[in-house]
């Protein structure tokens, strides 16, 4: 006897009506697809700040000075 849950009350999905369970297979699939998004995405910002520290690193290996900001230059005039 196959067990859900919604809103903290199990219910047995083998007593579901077939437009009942065509939902949860649905919900199923969705949850599936923003698990593998919710992946991609730690993914995409854990390379994120790889490619942030490479060009850091590569801009301070290439002796690039900062363009001064309009609050730097206001205090030198």
């Amino acid at each position: 006897m196959p067990k859900i849950q919604l809103d903290d009350i199990e219910y047995n999905s083998e007593d579901m009506s077939e437009n009942a369970m065509a939902h949860l297979i649905s919900l199923q699939f969705a949850d599936a697809q923003i698990r593998k998004l919710q992946q991609e995405i730690a993914i995409s910002e854990t390379a994120r700040q790889a490619y942030i520290a490479a060009l850091k690193h590569e801009i301070k290996e290439s002796g690039i000075t900062p363009i001064p900001n309009e609050k730097d230059l206001d205090e030198e005039y």
